[in-house]
């Protein structure tokens, strides 16, 4: 069994790999850049740091790679787990300077930040950036044994408008901000599982485990 982490140069790749390698038992644990070893691997991960624009670009700048994606996750159902910049791309378009297409997965736009910010909540900074706690929507295999009000860790400026029927978890700043979304084989965080100790290292066993 391998999982695949796609490199198309959004950064933060060992660390991601490193927290995998941390829980993974027996499985494979590869970064890459061929389409033909997402082809063959049995789960997928798309890491993300940087602007939904750039990053998409990226992703399709490598030969293949967005067309193996919509076979390999939307038609075949392999397994697939996109980290803050790689789970706003699962949606249909983000708004980060200008609009962007994204991979259409899930219905909805990735938005500033400003938006969830009240005039009585001004004073909060973004990007956001630290620990927050997680309010969990609803039951998942990808949440075993992770309880609602653990904390995690986030860097993020943007935010996906997400379908209620999408979002496994939210959290608090100005606002309920979309935490974790899942469908069918596909989960995402917009927090990084990497950097957020115990419990993010959960989730990622969690997800070798689905």
């Amino acid at each position: 069994m391998t999982l695949a982490i796609i490199d198309y140069g959004s950064g933060n790749l060992r660390s991601v790999a490193k927290a995998f390698e941390h829980v993974a038992g027996g499985e494979k644990i590869l970064v890459t850049s061929d389409a033909k070893e997402v082809v063959a691997a049995s789960r997928i991960v798309l890491p993300g740091v940087g602007a939904f624009g750039d990053c998409m670009k990226g992703l399709a700048a490598l030969s293949g790679m967005v067309e193996t994606l919509h076979e390999q996750v939307m038609q075949k159902k392999k397994n697939f787990l996109g980290i803050c910049v790689g789970m706003q791309l699962m949606f249909e378009r983000g708004l980060e300077h200008g609009t962007h297409e994204g991979l259409g997965w899930l219905k909805g736009e990735v938005v500033h930040l400003n938006h969830q910010l009240s005039t009585i909540n001004h004073q909060l900074k973004i990007p956001h950036m630290g620990w927050n706690a997680l309010d969990l929507k609803r039951d998942h295999p990808i949440l075993r044994g992770v309880g609602g009000g653990a904390h995690v860790y986030f860097v993020h400026s943007y935010h996906a408008k997400a379908n209620a029927a999408d979002i496994l978890a939210t959290t608090g700043y100005g606002g309920d901000v979309t935490a974790m979304v899942g469908r069918d084989n596909m989960v995402g965080t917009q927090f990084h599982p990497e950097k957020s100790q115990a419990s993010g290292l959960a989730i990622l066993q969690n997800f070798l485990s689905m």
